[in-house]
């Protein structure tokens, strides 16, 4: 009897320990979040003067203008009606802003947690027709990996920085995405336009391939490292939620291409059949070592980047060719080439244009797949590049320091025809 009473009295002792230890606190140096109330979030849509670029992102194309992507901070709209002479004639202010897509008239954009829908009808004149509220993951901003994180509180606001300072807090975790936007780790969608009937305006823009928003018949996609989120967008001006997908991990890129989605991750490609688009359904994947990879795809081929990095998990930069089976079950790779550094790709018939990083950007002709890197047209090599659209013999391009726009309808002479720089302070 004395050692059940024993037994009792060390459980009770011992569960005793765990409350404490559950209600444990330190004092350290951290980043501590800097918050932004979400009613000022809701009324941070606006439209503004044009502004110089800082730090530039993904790119969009439509109709004659260009939208490029600032850095949690917006959308610049570029009149690139005359490629000679792009004119910077606007700035959409969207806090939290990474990805855009856009359909006839309505620009779709992210803002931190929320799905927005803007009209750019009057492209003088953007204004927010609608909004999806917390449909997209609470993620955190890139922080200074030096320190640890204070605890963060949603009921405060999203995230929109971080201040170093000394918090004393209970020790208790929770998982949040980073944001892997920009030049470090991440893709979407290319595609190209659908031309409506009316007046040979297109339906849908062109994305770059390191987006994370597209669009397909009368759906919009937008994915995470692990969901692909899908909303209906019949009524463009009225986008709706229809639910989310578990695709993976790690996921990077998407290419939509023959009614399939073609999913880059850190360790491969997935491939989902989109025919019935609101339920994607699983067809295929192909392995490679872990990386960071946007992906094209043309006439039966896929074509991958591969870079590796500290973030991006191995030492491996090159580009990997792939031939698609009918069924898009049994794909084979071709043929590797050896790359610097490389980030976003695009592919116009057979010639493919590949950003690699500090390399420059790199033109290939590449009919014969298994001899890409024996026939490059023309290399930029003092250049810093991202990503790339190619499209009707112009290709836009942004880097590190800026955007950059060349002519290549004649393939023997690539050239650039204009160029609008980032500005920043030293």
């Amino acid at each position: 009897m004395r050692t059940i009473k024993n037994i009792f009295l060390l459980l009770f002792i011992a569960l005793a320990f765990s409350a404490c230890m559950d209600e444990y606190t330190e004092e350290f140096t951290a980043n501590s979040p800097v918050y932004l109330s979400y009613e000022d979030l809701r009324a941070g849509v606006k439209s503004v003067d044009s502004r110089d670029l800082v730090n530039p992102g993904k790119i969009y194309f439509k109709d004659g203008y260009l939208f490029i992507v600032e850095e949690f901070e917006g959308v610049h709209i570029i009149d690139n009606q005359n490629p000679a002479d792009p004119q910077n004639v606007g700035f959409i202010e969207i806090p939290g802003n990474v990805d855009i897509a856009i359909k006839e008239d309505i620009l779709y954009a992210d803002s931190y947690i929320d799905l927005v829908a803007i009209d750019i009808s009057d492209i003088n004149n953007p204004e927010e027709v609608d909004r999806v509220e917390d449909v997209l993951p609470y993620t955190l901003p890139p922080a200074d990996e030096d320190y640890r994180f204070a605890e963060v509180d949603e009921e405060k606001g999203v995230v929109t920085g971080w201040e170093i300072k000394r918090v004393r807090q209970e020790m208790e975790y929770h998982y949040y995405p980073i944001y892997r936007w920009g030049y470090a780790e991440d893709a979407m969608f290319n595609a190209a336009p659908k031309l409506s009937s009316a007046g040979g305006q297109s339906t849908f823009g062109v994305g770059g391939s390191m987006a994370r928003f597209g669009l397909y018949d009368d759906y919009l996609y937008a994915v995470d490292e692990a969901n692909l989120h899908v909303f209906d967008v019949k009524v463009p001006g009225s986008p709706s939620e229809i639910g989310q997908q578990n695709v993976g991990w790690n996921v990077e890129t998407m290419f939509i291409y023959d009614n399939h989605m073609f999913l880059g991750t850190r360790s491969g490609m997935r491939i989902f059949n989109i025919e019935v688009p609101t339920y994607p359904v699983y067809v295929s994947d192909f392995w490679h070592v872990t990386s960071c990879d946007p992906v094209v795809i043309a006439d039966g081929y896929a074509y991958v980047t591969l870079r590796g990095g500290t973030t991006c998990g191995s030492t491996v930069n090159r580009l990997d060719v792939l031939q698609l089976a009918d069924d898009y079950v049994d794909n084979d790779l071709i043929a590797s080439y050896p790359l610097h550094g490389p980030y976003g790709l695009g592919i116009d018939g057979d010639v493919l244009f590949v950003c690699d990083g500090d390399a420059g950007l790199k033109v290939y002709d590449a009919e014969d797949k298994t001899a890409i890197d024996d026939h490059m047209i023309s290399h930029f090599a003092n250049i810093n590049t991202y990503d790339v659209i190619p499209l009707g013999g112009y290709l836009f391009m942004i880097g590190d320091d800026g955007f950059y726009q060349y002519d290549y309808s004649d393939l023997q002479n690539i050239t650039q025809v204009s160029h609008i720089p980032v500005y920043r302070e030293d």
